[in-house]
């Protein structure tokens, strides 16, 4: 399982007043903090912390990247701050993300191969966000097709079937995992599948629970990839088990240490 930590978003509060004081303290503390905690990426998101994005972008990326080595996924909608964040990030690094929106493929699947970077693809098309399994399927598949038309590995590529708050739409969940099954099997090797979690539980108050919960569920069917808060260890041990429960690690007594430690 691919975790992505997202806490280093200028949206929380911590981390927005850490960008407009140019405190490196306190963001590279949660970029230390979520990598103890068992994340092997980690979010980089601006937010609305900075009335320039770009310098932004930068400076954040550059502070990690004084502390760790970790692959950063540079997070913005914008081709010029995810421009900047890539061009600041030495080593691995991530494009999240572009919608399945043709225009928009067209404009950041080259940018992933110029930078040599992995990149998550929302399925979203010109209509929007698609009603039921079958559409999100052909949005993946165009997807797919356009990445090998740019000649973006598969092994780079992220589809993300897109999760809506349960508390407007409770039949999500279950179109999500529908989904996660049916895109396993557009390619072999499979593109990875991916979930911005937080987003299933908004507005709900038993936030924790519903996404530790579906987050489980999501693992069991194919999932092998999440954007999620590595600091929520009960969301993190549950993860850790189900991996364990799926034989994709070995068993010990320690088992949920040794995986933070892996």
């Amino acid at each position: 399982m691919i975790i992505i930590g997202e806490r280093i978003n200028g949206m929380f509060k911590v981390v927005k007043e850490a960008i407009q004081n140019r405190d490196k303290t306190a963001v590279q503390d949660l970029a230390k903090r979520q990598l103890a905690e068992g994340a092997d990426m980690l979010d980089i998101n601006v937010g609305t912390a900075s009335a320039n994005p770009v310098e932004a972008m930068r400076w954040l990326v550059e502070t990690v990247r004084e502390v760790t080595d970790a692959p950063l996924a540079i997070d913005n909608p914008n081709y010029e701050t995810m421009k900047a964040g890539l061009e600041a990030c030495k080593g691995r690094k991530m494009i999240n993300s572009t919608t399945g929106q043709i225009e928009k493929l067209d404009i950041f699947l080259p940018l992933a191969r110029e930078h040599n970077a992995s990149v998550v693809a929302l399925c979203i098309d010109e209509s929007g966000v698609p009603v039921d399994v079958d559409g999100r399927v052909m949005v993946a598949m165009n997807i797919l097709a356009k990445a090998m038309e740019y000649d973006v590995p598969i092994d780079e590529l992220y589809i993300d079937p897109i999760i809506l708050p349960v508390k407007a739409e409770q039949r999500g969940p279950g179109i999500v995992l529908e989904s996660i099954k049916q895109f396993a099997m557009l390619a072999d090797p499979a593109p990875h599948l991916v979930i911005g979690l937080s987003n299933l539980s908004q507005g709900a108050i038993d936030r924790k629970l519903i996404n530790r919960t579906f987050l489980t569920m999501a693992i069991g069917v194919g999932l092998d990839a999440a954007i999620v808060d590595p600091l929520d260890t009960e969301l993190m041990d549950a993860m850790i088990t189900a991996e364990l429960l799926m034989n994709r690690t070995i068993y010990s007594d320690s088992f949920l240490t040794a995986y933070r430690q892996r």
